[in-house]
């Protein structure tokens, strides 16, 4: 790759989030160019052109200057949420059709008595039987009958299926089998989208395994499609670059790997925001840091200790919102990819304001979506939001959003806010304090799901808000914490999109370990994973990548394992000795206890192949915006009205300025409280600060 050449054409991040797209162009001499348009449901491949385009004519770029397109993308997971995946069919070993309706028979909630399992993605009775069998040592107890494939295809096809997952019983130990079938399948079946689970999850657990590779192939079709229409539509724009998308892990993946693994990118888009404050921590040398993001639909919570985030080995999607842990699981499907761990609540800017048949209110997890989203926007919504209330409350601008591309109509939040007020017998100003509030209480659950119940005291990290509506919650959350920091960074509203354009491109093997328990054995493993993954991430276009070797371990007869690093140099006893000592810390930092080397056990080899990204985040932090704006006030709503200063983030010092203020851009808006201070860092962050006394007041 010519970078001398690459660093004069422009990089283009694109998020896709509830309410808005966001997209933020990186060209030249750091310039940057924002772009926030409303997102398009039905078409989401629509608001993302509309966001580029916008983006390059703000840059007066031309669309052949562009070098790549960086993506993260809600579709896989509004595919499932909203069941609009393909017509899907399950093929596997006789006796586990119905392994994905005994699942880990888990309740999220335990006392409550009318819930009910989320249905399997593949009908019963789209689930095909092969009478063939591999033992648990990978020997071959009764071959495969491909007359047997072929009527499970002739079956399939007059069943209308669109896509087939095969998941065979222990092909984790022979996966040539499960690979032989469905390329029969495919064969067989032009068209229908066919994938394995040794492609997707090659590791044990038959559950885990079936459900991550009927969810890859429910969402495989949208994926394929979605993808498709976005490069067809950006050519048709004269944009050819090559698309990447973010992992759920914090990588970037190649299209076309993402159509064959589309699994890898359900948390697409939260992942882009905590890749972003983790480069963030990096200049700022902090160690622990809180990300907290809040869009549209949802807040996010996610913990950076020691620069590296938590990554889980797998999670759930399409049980509503992800608070809860361990035994609190059961709700959604499972998929078991590499996962940054994040924590969501239903509070977002578009969240709907209601009080319940008790008189009690609420917020969230319904929302007024993209369309026709908050009551303010006039587009025909009239239930309250928090936008709504944030209007009400003086914290939001009366006027305008996103540079002007949304306009305000104030009268509409009113009237929305005094629906509710009227059933509490409250002003709207009352009624829009305490729907913030109470958002700023939910919100303490995602970032306690990320800390403290991990057993890390929230108090020993600073805070990074961004997202559309995360700097307007950010300083109360923290202060709720007892969290003395709250970091804003540069374009904070489109802060997941520039994560995108410094994300580095990655991919991760992972093989089963049962068999190696010599050094010997397992030194080998690495070395074929290595030579697969550089395999796999060698192109023209990429510099040599950076290798990292894990370990899956547990404590004989656990269910599950911890991931532990293994030190950058030849394998053996000395080496293994200090992944054990680093296991038995991870589990005792975890659980609270620890046991011995002898029953320790190593379940699975995994390769992370990371190409790293030449942009640094310091090239985009800078702001426009020199100070000296016109000096205005607006009434705010905390404990009473307040006289409150409008500024821009040029108008704060290195000189820390007392709040209440509001601090209001282009993209964002940071509310800064009564007993906070608020100045500008080296490189232009808001730093909010609370003093000891204000702490969890």
């Amino acid at each position: 790759m010519d970078l001398a050449r690459d660093q004069q054409r422009w990089h283009v991040g694109a998020d896709i989030g509830g309410t808005f797209t966001d997209v933020i162009a990186l060209g030249p001499d750091s310039g940057a160019a924002v772009a926030k348009v409303l997102s398009t449901p039905a078409e989401f491949h629509r608001g993302v052109i509309e966001g580029v385009v916008s983006s390059l004519d703000l840059a007066d770029a031309a669309p052949e200057e562009v070098a790549t397109l960086l993506h993260a993308t809600t579709v896989a997971t509004n595919a499932i949420l909203e069941r609009e995946g393909a017509p899907t069919a399950l093929v596997t070993t006789r006796g586990f059709r119905d392994v994905l309706e005994l699942g880990r028979l888990r309740r999220p909630s335990l006392y409550d008595l009318s819930w009910q399992k989320p249905r399997p993605l593949a009908q019963r009775r789209h689930r095909y039987e092969l009478d063939q069998r591999i033992a648990g040592d990978g020997s071959v107890l009764r071959p495969i009958d491909f007359g047997e494939v072929r009527r499970v295809a002739e079956a399939a096809e007059a069943a209308g299926i669109k896509a087939i997952a095969v998941c065979l019983i222990n092909a984790y130990l022979l996966p040539e089998l499960e690979r032989e079938v469905a390329d029969v399948l495919r064969s067989l079946l032009p068209g229908t989208y066919v994938t394995a689970s040794v492609d997707v999850s090659p590791a044990m657990h038959e559950f885990e395994r079936t459900s991550t590779v009927t969810v890859n192939a429910y969402v495989g079709p949208v994926v394929r499609d979605y993808v498709g229409a976005l490069g067809t539509g950006l050519a048709e724009q004269g944009i050819t670059a090559p698309l990447r998308i973010m992992q759920s892990s914090g990588g970037l993946l190649d299209a076309e790997t993402v159509i064959t693994r589309p699994v890898q990118i359900i948390e697409s888009g939260p992942a882009a925001g905590v890749v972003g404050v983790q480069k963030l921590a990096e200049v700022m040398g902090l160690g622990n840091v809180v990300a907290f993001d809040m869009g549209g639909t949802t807040a996010k919570a996610s913990l950076i200790e020691n620069g590296e985030p938590f990554v889980a080995a797998d999670y759930e999607v399409g049980g509503g919102m992800n608070v809860n842990r361990g035994l609190g699981k059961g709700a959604g499907y499972t998929i078991r990819v590499p996962s940054i761990d994040i924590a969501e609540v239903g509070a977002g800017g578009g969240s709907l304001i209601t009080v319940d048949i008790a008189g009690a209110l609420h917020v969230g997890p319904e929302s007024a979506s993209a369309w026709p989203g908050p009551a303010v926007y006039g587009n025909g919504g009239t239930r309250p939001t928090l936008t709504d209330a944030n209007v009400v409350l003086g914290y939001v601008s009366p006027v305008a959003l996103a540079g002007g591309r949304v306009t305000m109509h104030p009268d509409m939040a009113y009237a929305s806010l005094e629906s509710v007020a009227g059933e509490l017998q409250l002003s709207a100003f009352e009624a829009a304090r305490g729907a913030y509030e109470i958002a700023v209480s939910n919100m303490t659950k995602a970032v306690k799901a990320v800390t403290s119940e991990r057993g890390r005291d929230p108090r020993d990290s600073v805070m990074v808000a961004f997202g559309g509506a995360g700097p307007l919650y950010g300083a109360e959350l923290a202060r709720e914490l007892g969290i003395a920091t709250v970091v804003v960074p540069v374009h904070t509203g489109v802060f997941s999109s520039l994560g995108l354009l410094v994300a580095d491109t990655q991919l991760e093997l992972v093989a089963p370990a049962t068999s190696a328990v010599m050094v010997e054995e397992l030194a080998a493993l690495f070395d074929s994973l290595e030579i697969e993954a550089r395999r796999q991430v060698s192109t023209a276009q990429e510099s040599e990548p950076k290798l990292e070797r894990l370990l899956d371990m547990r404590y004989r007869g656990q269910r599950f394992e911890l991931r532990v690093g293994v030190p950058d140099q030849p394998l053996d006893d000395a080496v293994m000795a200090q992944v054990r000592k680093m296991f038995h810390e991870s589990h005792l930092r975890t659980y609270g206890r620890a046991g011995d080397d002898d029953i320790v056990e190593v379940v699975n080899a995994r390769v992370r192949a990371t190409t790293p990204n030449p942009r640094q985040l310091t090239e985009v932090l800078r702001i426009d915006n020199e100070g000296g704006s016109e000096q205005v006030t607006r009434t705010c709503w905390f404990d009473g009205p307040l006289d409150t200063p409008v500024i821009g983030r040029g108008d704060l010092t290195d000189v820390p300025r007392p709040g209440p203020m509001v601090v209001e851009e282009m993209d964002s808006t940071t509310l800064v409280p009564p007993g906070a201070t608020a100045h500008l860092d080296s490189i232009n962050n808001i730093v909010i600060s609370w003093p000891a006394e204000e702490q969890n007041r």
